[in-house]
């Protein structure tokens, strides 16, 4: 097996650039597509996820990750949040057309038919919404995934970013104040049917994995037992003491996937491989 990844770049929301790679083994370029969802304050190269993407190539996938155009990573500084200008001025509708337009870019240029989404926390909210309308999506994967957008922030905070016009979110990692534009706010509020997760969640017609773990202190498992009731034709796997990120840290010191990520991806494999066999 000779794996190989390759850079790209394309135009997202707003003409802001969106950076991805695709791994894949050169010697069977043509196995089915996963397309991995980052979440909130995430980005492609955060923690170990080149190890996953390394993981479900060796085990006959294509793995495509980007940055979502408003994500605040840029091509200089990949491995950080940096231009907080861009992300402060992020909106859900935002990523659901970054979104979009990798599904379309990959099935054009790819030889695909369809994509296998993989979306992990708010990553997992936006693939849930993507699950329920894209025609091209063929199966779901929901890690630690969120069931309302509005969670990210406390309801008592609307009324001082309405005044103020923005508010600010901790990095829990670095300790930097990243500012949030109220024009997210008002994205949610304006389209709020659109982006009803578990709306969205009793549409999705396609097999669909939710994997939590039940040491979660970002999303509660009891988030991930309402998705699970919303669509009762889905399969819920728990991950024991598992947290938000199953092990991982940002950098990633090791050349292993950590235990419980480990776990994750294997059931997400066998999942995967039930269904496209």
């Amino acid at each position: 097996m000779m794996i190989h990844n390759e850079q790209f770049s394309l135009i997202g929301a707003s003409g802001k650039p969106i950076h991805g790679d695709l791994t894949y083994d050169e010697n069977n370029s043509n196995m089915p597509l996963i397309i991995f969802i980052h979440g909130f304050k995430g980005f492609k190269d955060w923690g170990a996820h080149h190890l996953a993407a390394r993981y479900f190539v060796q085990n006959g996938y294509r793995y495509l990750k980007f940055n979502l155009s408003h994500s605040g990573v840029n091509a200089e500084k990949p491995n950080e949040v940096s231009d907080l200008e861009s992300f402060a001025s992020n909106t859900f509708s935002k990523e659901l057309i970054d979104i979009d337009i990798v599904i379309n870019h990959a099935v054009k240029f790819l030889g695909i038919t369809g994509v296998y989404l993989i979306g992990h926390s708010r990553g997992g909210g936006l693939s849930i919404l993507q699950a329920a309308t894209n025609t091209y999506v063929k199966g779901l994967i929901t890690w630690s995934s969120i069931a309302d957008f509005s969670s990210l922030w406390k309801k008592e905070q609307e009324k001082d970013w309405k005044e103020n016009g923005k508010i600010e979110v901790v990095n829990a990692r670095t300790k930097e104040k990243m500012p949030l534009n109220v024009t997210l706010l008002e994205d949610f509020e304006e389209n709020g049917k659109k982006l009803d997760i578990l709306s969205a969640a009793k549409q999705v017609n396609v097999p669909w994995l939710i994997v939590q773990g039940d040491d979660d202190v970002n999303v509660p498992f009891e988030t991930a037992e309402k998705l699970a009731n919303a669509n009762p034709a889905s399969r819920l796997v728990k991950i024991e003491g598992a947290n938000h990120v199953y092990g991982a840290v940002h950098p990633f010191p090791g050349e292993t996937l950590p235990p419980q990520l480990f776990e994750v991806c294997e059931k997400s494999l066998k999942f995967l491989n039930s269904i496209t066999t």
